[in-house]
Parts: structure tokens; C-alpha cells; sequence
């Protein structure tokens, strides 16, 4: 029965990226633990949940002394443990989970990339030095290097990160068939969520949703928002997260929620587990981030059948077809970002063709079953890989 251990930052980034795998990997017989900080927001439901949560602390940032402390408190765990495989997601807790499972001797170590900390938009020092990082971490410390976005899967490829048949490309995926099914969802529990949320009807809805940081163009949102209330009456922005006590960027929450705090069009909900609730109340869905992976989130706005504006950059590009489904602003842009929202607000035939074309869209490329299905094919490869050592032995 093979042994599996998967790392992560926090407990969020489990919960929103590998709870799904968990179920098929536990149908198959396997052992999973799951080792990240636990930031009081998930880790005890995810317990409840039958999944077996090990508390690390993994800093978010480069510490030295904190960054040593987790590699020495992973080695241990995974010489106690003695996982098969070694599974590491998230920027840092990748690079400390693989220096881990090179000191504790473990043959088998994936590293799903959920979309490379270096983007288009760095500097080039910056650029350079993350890029060396990720190539040298993917050539000499990871078996299998897994994309989920096919851009980095094509400059891994093109720049020999590894040998071609030890990287693969799996997309993320959505329950497009239950869970994000504007089907699913009756008016009656519309018009509750919009009562408990003082959205008034004929008002259109714009919402973003994931942390609330700088990084993820709120600024520029805000800005356009504001421009778009000053030109159209009878519209909310519903800006459903928060933050982290983790989280390296403090600063532009603090600013973040004095804006929000100055303006009752903006709606807060804090963390939310009605997502395809507050979708369906949702008219436009927004995203103008500075730097993305292949975002989930997106995928399951476009399941519930809705207009996309996002930023012009790597993964929100693989979901978002300019003028099909929504729209690509380029990053930062305040002015384009207003526009955009603006034409979406004033035409709602536009609105509903996009949503069909997002749905479409979803359907054809991002199906959770397929994707889950690609991922566990890794697994069984290892697992014969150790069958025929054994065999051998």
C-alpha cells in the first residue's frame, strides 16, 4: 500500500487544491498525510473531513532560521514515516519539501507547479534568479514535474527543465456536472443570499473572489469600480476573502480594507463555503491579477455560466477567450478595466452569451474527472515502478 505524503503552505492551499485528489487517491488504497501550517481557518474541518492533517510551520517567505526549522521538521517526519512519495505544491514549501525529501532518502518526489512564482512581468534580476531556482530544484531534486498551466508545461519543454517524458501537463479542473451547475442552485436560495447580502434587484453584481492583496489587482479594481459608479447607478462589487495572518503582503490589506470600510457598494463576506451561491447571485465575474497560475476560480465562474474579465496574463489566457467568454485587460490598466466593466454592465445580452461560451468552455477543457483521473495515472506509475524494484530486490 503505497504511502504518500503532500506538502503545502497552509491548510487553505490544501483545502482548495487537493481535496478532490485525496478522495480518488484514498478509493485506491493509498496512505495520504498532508504536512502545512495550520492557520486555525481549515486544518481542524479538513481533520473532521477523514483527511490526516500534520501541523509544520512552513513560512511564506524566505527566513533562513524558519526555513531551516521546517526542512529539519520535514526530514524527520518523512524518516518516521517512511512515505513512497513525496507530493509538494506552493512556491516555498515546494523548495523545502524536496530539500527534505533529498536528506530523508525518498525516491519518489512530485512537484505540481499550480504556476511559476517568475511570470512575464518580473524584473530580470528577479526573473532570473526565481527561474535558476525552479530549473535547478526540477532537474536535480524532482522526479516528475506536473503544470497545471500549459505555458509553463511549454517553456519546461523548451528549456529542458527535465527530459521531456518526466514532465507532464495536467490542467486544473471543476465539478461542472454537480457543484458548479447553475442548475443546482433555485431561486428561492438567490434571493436569500441577495437579502443577506443587501443586493437589490436590478442591481449588477460584480465580484471577485481570493485574497485580498495587492497582487491581485484590487487596487485597480477599486479604481474602475469607482469610475463605473460615477457613469451607471445600481451596481455592487462583492468582493468575497480575506487574508492570511501568514501573508507576506499586510500592508495593502490594511489600505485594502480602508476602502472598502469608505464605500457600501463594495460587499465583504469574508471566507465563504457558498461559492457557487454567490456565483449564481453573480452577474460579472473579475479577476485582474498580476500574476496567476491556471486560477480555479475562473473555471468555476465559467461553470456557472458567467462573463469573465480578467487580466491579460499566464493561466487567466487559457481560460478567458477575448470577446468569447469575456474579456483580457492588460495588467494594471485601470482605465481598460473600467471600459470593460462598464460594456459588460450595459449589455446584458453580451453578458449571457458569454456565460453560454464559459460553460462551453469548461466543459471541453477543464473537467474534473479527467483531470483527477490524469493525476492518479502518476501515482500508478510510481507504484508499479516500486512493485518491479521490489520484485526485483
Amino acid at each position: 500500500m503505497m504511502k504518500i505524503l503532500q506538502i503545502c503552505n497552509i491548510d487553505a492551499a490544501v483545502d482548495a487544491l487537493l481535496k478532490p485528489l485525496h478522495q480518488v487517491l484514498r478509493q485506491q488504497g493509498y496512505i495520504v498525510h498532508y504536512a502545512c501550517t495550520n492557520t486555525g481557518t481549515f486544518f481542524t474541518e479538513l481533520q473532521s473531513q477523514g483527511m490526516h492533517m500534520i501541523h509544520v510551520p512552513i513560512d511564506r517567505k524566505i527566513k533562513p532560521l524558519s526555513n531551516l526549522r521546517s526542512i529539519i521538521r520535514l526530514t524527520a517526519l518523512m524518516k518516521k514515516e517512511k512515505y513512497d512519495v513525496v507530493h509538494v505544491h506552493t512556491p516555498i514549501a515546494s523548495v523545502l519539501g524536496r530539500i527534505a525529501a533529498k536528506l530523508a532518502g525518498v525516491k519518489y518526489v512530485i512537484y505540481t507547479a499550480h504556476g511559476f512564482y517568475f511570470h512575464e512581468h518580473m524584473s530580470k534580476l528577479g526573473y532570473l534568479i526565481t527561474y535558476n531556482i525552479e530549473k535547478f530544484f526540477a532537474r536535480y531534486l524532482t522526479s516528475i514535474l506536473h503544470l497545471v498551466s500549459r505555458e509553463d508545461y511549454e517553456l519546461c519543454i523548451r528549456h529542458r527543465f527535465k527530459e521531456p517524458h518526466f514532465i507532464v501537463h495536467i490542467s486544473n479542473g471543476v465539478d461542472f456536472r454537480t457543484r458548479f451547475n447553475p442548475k443546482s442552485i433555485d431561486e428561492s436560495e438567490k434571493e436569500r443570499l441577495k437579502k443577506e447580502l443587501s443586493i437589490n434587484q436590478g442591481d449588477i453584481v460584480f465580484t471577485f473572489i481570493g485574497r485580498l492583496v495587492g497582487e491581485k489587482g484590487i487596487y485597480e479594481l477599486f479604481d474602475a469600480f469607482q469610475r463605473l459608479k460615477r457613469s451607471r447607478d445600481h451596481v455592487k462589487l462583492l468582493m468575497v476573502g480575506d487574508l492570511f495572518p501568514s501573508e507576506r503582503d499586510q500592508d495593502s490589506y490594511r489600505k485594502i480594507k480602508e476602502v472598502i470600510h469608505n464605500d457600501h457598494d463594495i460587499i465583504t463576506t469574508g471566507f465563504r463555503r457558498d461559492i457557487p451561491q454567490l456565483l449564481a447571485i453573480t452577474d460579472v465575474f473579475v479577476l485582474p491579477s498580476h500574476r496567476e497560475g491556471l486560477p480555479l476560480v475562473i473555471m468555476e465562474a465559467m461553470a456557472m455560466k458567467k462573463p469573465i474579465v480578467a487580466a491579460n496574463i499566464r493561466g487567466c489566457r487559457e481560460e478567458v477567450v477575448h470577446n468569447v467568454n469575456g474579456f483580457l485587460v492588460e495588467k494594471e490598466n485601470k482605465l481598460e478595466l473600467y471600459e470593460r466593466l462598464q460594456q459588460l454592465a450595459d449589455n446584458e445580452e453580451m453578458r449571457l452569451r458569454f456565460g453560454e461560451n464559459s460553460r462551453k468552455i469548461v466543459k471541453n477543457l477543464f473537467d474534473h474527472k479527467k483531470t483527477l483521473q490524469s493525476q492518479l495515472e502518476l501515482y500508478h506509475q510510481i507504484e508499479s515502478q516500486i512493485k518491479g524494484m521490489q520484485s526485483i530486490s
